[in-house]
């Protein structure tokens, strides 16, 4: 199967059992995961030869990250060792109208020091087809985002496809930054992937008629949002995941896929969710495999909306699912029956 590289942060994910918050538990569970880290074990799952480029301290700490990663069949081999800590973040599971909470504790993480040359982009691409990011890791810091436009670059000279979630995360950094950095880096991309807000917060392209805190969303409006963008930046293919919001708990889950002439939308799935973190990187490891593996851009498009509402009922940032699992809810098979 064909290579793909993945680069970006892993964290330390500390979240208090079931749904307590963090200000009534007394204990955490501690796993691990990050955008980049969690669409390349997707992968490896599917059989894809899958490789994650990060900066780690050479500690324990360090040490278990890179074993959360391999335990799924990450190839870990480019991971860089150096830096002072691992960035950690606590979740707090919402529930029906409470909403999950995401606090971050990363900053002076080993990947948020790394500067240009750090990474080995002609070793990390060697055999290679595809590389994938996403906004948050050229959010982390100046150098990280000339890093990420080095390897942009060189994935480009090396004839692979790049993949992009947009992955806006206010926390890091402003919109006005946001697009600044990014519109350079969108040059080098030829897959884009946004959710309904990350068009709006990082490009200013914002979907008519649609409220997201209503659950409210517009065929046509995202339509002219995926259209704009790919005339923008010439993307060959613009992903947008749509996600209606009743609450916390109770979701619904398609996307839309443009190839530059059709305009394509999945099925939609109804979702009980016991843990949405990781939704979109599953989504985005899920089409990376359909085209990858030469499904039509129509099969692709519903195989990763597929895998992501699998996602969704899992607990932790990573997808721990399998090719034939995945096809056997793309076929309709959404009963939940017990399988003996």
């Amino acid at each position: 199967m064909a290579k793909v590289v993945t680069f970006g942060e892993v964290m330390l994910r500390l979240a208090p059992p079931e749904y307590l918050r963090v200000v009534q538990t007394e204990l955490f569970e501690a796993t691990y995961g990050g955008a980049e880290c969690n669409v390349a074990v997707s992968l490896a799952n599917y059989g894809i030869d899958a490789a994650f480029v990060t900066r780690l301290p050479k500690n324990n700490i360090g040490d278990a990250a890179i074993n959360a990663c391999r335990r799924y069949g990450v190839d870990t081999s480019l991971i860089v060792r150096g830096g002072e800590r691992v960035g950690i973040y606590y979740c707090e599971k919402g529930a029906s109208v409470r909403p999950s909470k995401v606090t971050y504790d990363r900053a002076h993480s080993s990947i948020s020091t790394a500067k240009v040359g750090d990474i080995d982009w002609d070793k990390a691409f060697d055999g290679a087809e595809w590389f994938h990011f996403t906004g948050i890791t050229p959010a982390l810091s100046d150098d990280v985002a000339e890093l990420t436009l080095e390897g942009c670059k060189k994935a480009k000279e090396k004839g692979l496809m790049v993949s992009c979630d947009l992955n806006f995360r206010k926390k890091l950094w402003s919109k006005e930054k946001a697009c600044a950095v990014m519109s350079e880096l969108m040059k080098y991309v030829d897959v884009c992937i946004a959710n309904e807000e990350d068009a709006d917060d990082v490009f200013g392209i914002k979907a008519p008629a649609t409220d997201i805190t209503k659950g409210e969303l517009d065929r046509e409006g995202y339509k002219y949002v995926a259209k704009t963008l790919a005339e923008r930046f010439d993307f060959k293919y613009v992903a947008i995941t749509l996600r209606e919001s009743i609450s916390a708990s109770d979701n619904n889950w398609s996307a839309m896929l443009y190839d530059g002439s059709d305009f394509m939308f999945s099925k939609k799935y109804a979702l009980r969710i016991v843990d949405r973190v990781g939704g979109g990187d599953s989504f985005g490891g899920g089409l990376i495999y359909g085209l990858i593996s030469g499904m039509s851009a129509k099969d692709s498009l519903e195989f990763a909306v597929a895998a992501s509402a699998l996602k969704h009922t899992i607990h932790g940032d990573m997808n721990q699912v399998s090719v034939d699992e995945v096809k056997t809810l793309m076929g309709g098979d959404a009963s939940g029956r017990v399988q003996r």
